[in-house]
């Protein structure tokens, strides 16, 4: 079997873009991989351009040998871009090898260790709080908004969800720290914020019940000084995890050893090179492994490196549903898995732009059981949302009334 053909899609999801990479073989088979990072898809569509000759004629089952000649050829590049492209031409390879077998890719990689995986409403109302025009969905203004959010998980049987520092009001938005232009950079946290947050966690907490858990996303907004008052005022609140990105494990460890609260860390990391210092260092408590970021066959071994070091993971996964669908079964080609995140409020071709949808049932998804990844790209919904590059993707937290 040789690679035929590569192409890339480039589709609109609203405030972002979703990318795609589809690999055609001389045998008839296709394989499927997403690289969605929301910011770069021409950075990614380009490595996969210079990438596609020498690749042209090669075994796609072969994936571990093709992965080693994509890393050769862009290791004066490292991380980023290029192992974003290697990440999503990996996981295309992975999906021919489990159709040309008939099976599932979990079972490619020794699994299913699981049917189905807990999932936990991801962005929860951070996409509503600045595009409820693009979703269709209630916009978030007020906290009586962010009650009705937080009821509407629960009635749709999730058991857990994930928000940012929600920010509702006059000029409504998400943020905090160092994403408000001039004047932000040293990402402190104001006065201000943390009874702010105290208010948005305890909103939640009183709308959800004491059973369903919470998680609040920090990204890179903070720097240790605000991470350490805002994991401190968290702890009445029995938090799933508090999220913070962050590139020093030692200051992150400095986070976790002062509080009960539980962190979790690792969405920009990449290879096992990179995670090994925060696995050594114990810098967290959950490591979030991105798919269409690192590949498959590199984040079951990131996987793997976690269970050395008694962590599990939870697959950070805010793109299409393929990305759903490969990420549901890297869980169930793992043993050491908390839970895997899932985005609910999307743009309404969502659903069309997959042959299959995930089922979610009591806050569960089913792990895929048909060859491959168990879903492909419906091509002509992906052609007809293009992504627009002149689209800007802007966040700010400044310029509010804070309610």
């Amino acid at each position: 079997m040789k690679i035929s053909d590569i192409q890339t899609f480039i589709v609109d999801a609203g405030w972002r873009p979703w990318m795609f990479v589809k690999v055609e073989t001389d045998q008839g088979l296709v394989g499927w991989g997403e690289c969605s990072d929301g910011k770069s898809p021409h950075g990614i569509e380009g490595v996969i351009r210079d990438l596609k000759p020498s690749l042209i004629g090669k075994d796609p089952r072969a994936f571990e040998m093709r992965f080693t000649e994509m890393a050769i050829n862009t290791r004066q590049s490292r991380w980023g871009v290029a192992a974003k492209a290697l990440a999503g031409l990996d996981c295309a390879f992975i999906d021919i090898k489990a159709k040309y077998h008939g099976i599932s890719v979990a079972e490619l990689f020794g699994g299913p260790t699981r049917d189905k995986v807990r999932v936990y409403w991801s962005h929860c109302g951070s996409s509503r709080i600045r595009h409820s025009d693009i979703l269709g969905t209630p916009p978030i203004e007020t906290w009586a908004d962010v009650t009705a959010l937080g009821k509407e998980v629960k009635s749709r049987g999730f058991t857990a969800l994930k928000t940012n520092v929600l920010l509702p009001g006059e000029n409504a938005t998400f943020g905090g720290g160092s994403v408000g232009g001039s004047g932000t950079t040293d990402q402190i946290a104001p006065k201000w914020l943390i009874p702010h947050i105290e208010t948005l966690i305890g909103t939640f907490r009183d709308a959800v019940g004491d059973d369903i858990d919470l998680n609040l996303d920090l990204n890179f907004h903070f720097k240790t000084e605000g991470c350490l008052r805002i994991a401190k005022v968290l702890e009445q609140f029995d938090m799933l995890w508090l999220e913070i990105d962050m590139y020093d494990p030692h200051s992150l460890r400095q986070i976790k050893d002062s509080t009960t609260t539980r962190i979790c860390t690792g969405e920009n990391l990449f290879y096992m090179e990179q995670y090994l210092p925060y696995f050594e260092n114990h810098s967290a408590d959950m490591f979030m492994i991105d798919v269409p970021w690192n590949g498959f066959s590199q984040s079951k071994k990131i996987g793997d490196l976690a269970e050395v070091f008694q962590h599990n993971v939870a697959p950070h996964n805010y793109y299409s549903h393929l990305s759903s669908f490969v990420s549901a079964s890297l869980c169930a080609s793992l043993p050491n898995v908390r839970i895997m995140e899932i985005d609910i409020d999307d743009v309404p071709w969502k659903d069309d732009l997959t042959t299959t949808t995930p089922e979610i049932v009591d806050g569960y998804m089913t792990v895929p059981t048909s060859p491959g990844w168990g879903a492909d790209i419906n091509e002509d919904v992906a052609k007809e949302h293009p992504w627009d590059e002149n689209k800007l993707v802007s966040v700010t937290s400044h310029g509010y009334k804070v309610i």
